[in-house]
């Protein structure tokens, strides 16, 4: 299951209602920042979510509306008392990387600002595994070089079946554990248990994709297939598509397209121009995928998997 707090949602440039782009996602406590705008501190504490635990940016790209609230997140972050070995980990390509470096230049200047921080840079592949998560990257097309979607995917698991395990006698404890690990145990009688025995059928976790700005949606559909929520740009509708093309950009419609060629559950439109409102976008989208959401700031959604 993943939490999924839209912190900002407007393209290019913020209005009085929609901040610039700015994604939080938490899974099991553990939090990723997807891209960074200006202002995001903010957004931050009007949420409610708070900094706890934030130590991963991950950035579709390198565009100013992306990276330029890192700089501010991370003089506030220092200023914090963290544990010695905690840094601040940037995902990002290699262009997007540098200018966050040069960004950072200016704001660690004179020391003001001390903070650790690991540039990371990414390439079409896994990016992290963790214990119940994988994370991945795609490349997609926009405008300059290292743009990425990411694919969040909960390891898939088999069940502990508790009444078959009390059926064979096996106690409450570490041998119940073992099981769940794959090793067989033999009970005090003398009993082998096998976990085949006590595990029930492969159910897959849960899938989350997440792409930010894009000129095309191709390279989407296989990374978002049978998603349970994805994330895509909704920069202009339809009336406006020789625009979107000029600037490296799909339509509302083409993200919903997307959605439903790749059959995700749902789809959560953001990065949305000043030009529209939200019930335009929604309406556009929402005629051709009804499980869309055309998202404001601060608006939150639990994604899971229905078993």
């Amino acid at each position: 299951m993943f939490e999924l707090v839209f912190l900002g949602t407007s393209a290019s440039a913020p209005s009085a209602e929609r901040n610039l782009t700015s994604t939080l996602l938490i899974h099991e406590g553990t939090r990723f920042m997807l891209d960074c705008a200006e202002g995001t501190q903010r957004q931050i504490l009007k949420s409610g979510v708070g900094f706890k635990d934030l130590r991963r940016i991950f950035l579709t790209h390198g565009h100013l509306d992306h990276i330029l609230g890192i700089g501010g997140l991370a003089s506030t972050l220092s200023q914090w008392d963290v544990p010695v070995d905690s840094k601040l980990e940037i995902y990002g390509g290699r262009w997007a990387l540098d200018r966050v470096r040069d960004l950072m230049k200016v704001v660690m200047r004179g020391k003001e600002v001390e903070i650790d921080i690991e540039f990371i840079e990414i390439k079409p592949g896994v990016l992290v595994r963790e214990k119940n998560l994988k994370v991945s990257a795609f490349s997609v097309l926009h405008r300059g070089t290292g743009n990425f979607g990411f694919v969040f995917e909960e390891l898939s698991r088999r069940p502990f079946l508790v009444e078959r395990a009390q059926e064979l006698g096996v106690p409450v404890g570490p041998e119940r554990k073992r099981l769940v690990a794959g090793e067989s145990i033999t009970l005090a009688d003398g009993r082998v248990v096998n976990p085949e025995q006590v595990l029930g059928d492969l159910v897959p976790g849960t899938k989350f994709v997440y792409v930010g700005d894009l000129a095309r949606s191709n390279e989407v559909i296989e990374p978002a297939l049978n998603a349970d929520g994805l994330v895509m740009e909704a920069t202009y509708l339809s009336q406006d598509r020789d625009i979107a093309r000029k600037h490296g950009h799909i339509t509302a419609a083409e993200a919903a397209m997307t959605a439903r060629e790749a059959n995700v559950k749902q789809l959560f439109l953001t990065h949305i121009s000043r030009r529209y409102n939200g019930q335009a976008v929604h309406a556009e989208a929402s005629a051709i995928f009804p499980n869309t959401a055309a998202c404001n700031d601060l608006d939150r959604f639990i994604v899971k998997r229905d078993k």
